[in-house]
């Protein structure tokens, strides 16, 4: 049979075996000409530090830095008035220390003198100037400017005033306190840039960046390859005294295929890799979430906490189409299935399980919240009890995921099926997803929330009442006039002690009336080459550079 099909389409077979040969020589072409390009004296080698973004990257310019990929770049570019370390520490950068009121509504910023922009010929003659109190205040108020529309504005609403009180000293008053404002500041939005450069490249400023930080612009072919070179005017120095950056240069390439990257990555063309796709994770890590041994001698692996909860959510007011998930169903699908086992078998065990509410192990916790824990008898009781009070003999739940979670979202289905709640997926584009679930269309939905600053209340807002979706973050319209009263509570509350007992009275109320399954709380997982020193790893998953070297 085979054979008189071959005969009969014996044209379309040869055409077929042609465009096969055609792609493998593209193939073998692309190889070739990468690992020419590669092939640079060891000496450069060293002083390059070489990664690729495969999502790309929009924009140069902070006002812009929304997503990791920009983020990442515009880190090695620009500097702030603070910074946080590996811990999450708010740390001096280009203030040196800092007043806070007693009101915890005024903070005043004492800065450097020693720090410059890179070179622009809007600078004049020297190419380069010092950086005033001034810039500060053009570069927070910028953020808030209609014309340049930035997605980072959000970070100034809280502001009420930015004075200059010297040359070097700076005033941002509050409308309200806000402990977490420090952190606020540490992200890359709020980074110092010049006025009168981009008064002449105007929106030509996200492809013609002018910072303060390690590295400055050289190159950016879009979609093929960003260059930067090392600041040699950099004011930071490592605990020895030595300048920073120890790095010459970072090149960035945008391979938009992840198993492309991967391999990249094996034959040492690229020196860092992060995340762990589906198309290699088995390749590299075990089920236990150990490097495999094969890639002992040639790979560093580093793992920490990461600022993101993963967990699936419950729209809870009634409507004329659909009626909230009960409470008794709720917690029954909460104790309902083994989150170590999901990890383990699911995700190689990146990630820990989600015992302790909302707010994630990256963030200190001076006593845990207990959350629910895998108990089988304890869910079909709750079934049972829905059931009496009900009379509902078949509850059943629909729950709204993108391709990605399609995994994780099939073993809870096959988990609750055991204790008795038929669960259906609605498998939809991530863009409708994210539409339908700000708009209350979504009865069950998977979501994920990644922290913007290191502070719990960046969690617990939302399920504020009054940041309903889609004008905020509360996507399951949950309201509680208690926990609302201890969040506003906590945003008064400067003394961190009695925050943190308010932020675990928040949780626990959360968790007792189960407005949402906490699956896990996400891990950083990172890949570099062996001779690569000094890259760290942080629960906010930033690329910091300037610490970077690499050995023979």
């Amino acid at each position: 049979m085979i054979k008189k099909w071959l005969q009969e389409n014996k044209a379309w077979v040869k055409y077929a075996m042609i465009i096969k040969l055609v792609k493998y020589m593209l193939l073998l072409v692309y190889v070739f000409t990468s690992t020419a390009c590669n092939k640079t004296s060891e000496a450069q080698k060293k002083h390059v530090f070489r990664y690729n973004e495969h999502t790309n990257i929009s924009s140069l310019d902070p006002a812009f830095a929304k997503n990791q990929a920009n983020i990442w770049a515009v880190n090695q570019l620009y500097t702030g008035l603070v910074q946080l370390d590996d811990s999450l520490n708010v740390k001096p950068d280009i203030a040196t220390h800092w007043e806070v009121s007693s009101d915890g509504r005024t903070y005043t910023f004492y800065l450097r003198d020693d720090v410059y922009f890179h070179q622009h010929k809007a600078f004049g003659k020297l190419k380069t100037r010092k950086v005033y109190a001034s810039d500060f205040l053009y570069s927070l108020n910028r953020l808030t400017d209609e014309n340049v529309a930035s997605p980072g504005s959000w970070v100034m609403q809280n502001v009420g005033e930015i004075k200059v009180i010297a040359p070097y000293v700076l005033s941002i008053s509050l409308k309200t306190p806000f402990p977490g404002f420090l952190g606020l500041l540490s992200m890359k939005y709020c980074s110092v840039v010049p006025k009168e450069v981009i008064e002449i490249e105007g929106t030509n400023f996200r492809a013609n960046p002018i910072g303060t930080g390690p590295f400055q612009f050289k190159l950016w072919v879009e979609n093929t390859k960003l260059v930067l070179r090392k600041n040699t005017n950099y004011y930071e120095k490592d605990s020895n005294g030595n300048q920073l950056p120890y790095l010459e240069a970072v090149a960035i390439t945008f391979l938009p295929d992840k198993q492309a990257e991967f391999m990249q990555f094996v034959q040492g063309n690229i020196d860092f890799l992060s995340g762990i796709d589906v198309s290699y994770k088995d390749e590299l890590i075990d089920n236990s979430g150990k490097l495999n041994a094969r890639f002992n001698d040639e790979i560093n692996l580093y793992k920490s906490s990461y600022l993101n909860t993963e967990y699936l959510g419950f729209y809870l007011p009634a409507s004329m189409d659909q009626k909230p998930v009960h409470e008794l169903l709720r917690k029954a699908i909460n104790y309902s299935f083994d989150r170590e086992k999901m990890l383990f078998y699911l995700r190689n065990s990146i990630g820990k399980p989600a015992f302790h509410g909302i707010v994630p192990d990256g963030l200190s916790k001076p006593k845990k919240v207990r959350g629910y824990f895998y108990d089988m008898l304890k869910a079909k009781e709750l079934v049972k009890q829905y059931k009496q009070q009900t009379n509902d003999l078949n509850p059943t739940v629909v729950v709204s995921t993108n391709s990605q979670y399609v995994d994780l979202c099939e073993y809870i289905q096959r988990e609750v099926k055991k204790v008795g709640i038929e669960m259906k997926i609605d498998v939809v584009p991530s863009s409708m997803l994210r539409q339908a679930k700000a708009s209350g269309k979504l009865s069950v939905f998977r979501g994920s929330w990644i922290a913007d600053y290191p502070d719990a209340e960046n969690y617990l807002s939302l399920f504020y009442s009054k940041n309903f979706a889609p004008n905020g973050p509360n996507y399951f319209h949950y309201k509680n006039s208690q926990f609302d009263a201890w969040y506003e509570q906590s945003l008064a509350t400067v003394d961190v002690n009695l925050r943190n007992k308010l932020y675990f009275k928040m949780d626990s109320l959360l968790m007792s009336s189960a407005p949402i399954v906490p699956l896990y709380y996400d891990e950083v997982v990172r890949f570099s080459q062996k001779n690569v020193r000094g890259l760290g790893i942080n629960p906010i998953n930033l690329l910091n550079l300037k610490h970077v070297y690499k050995v023979n």
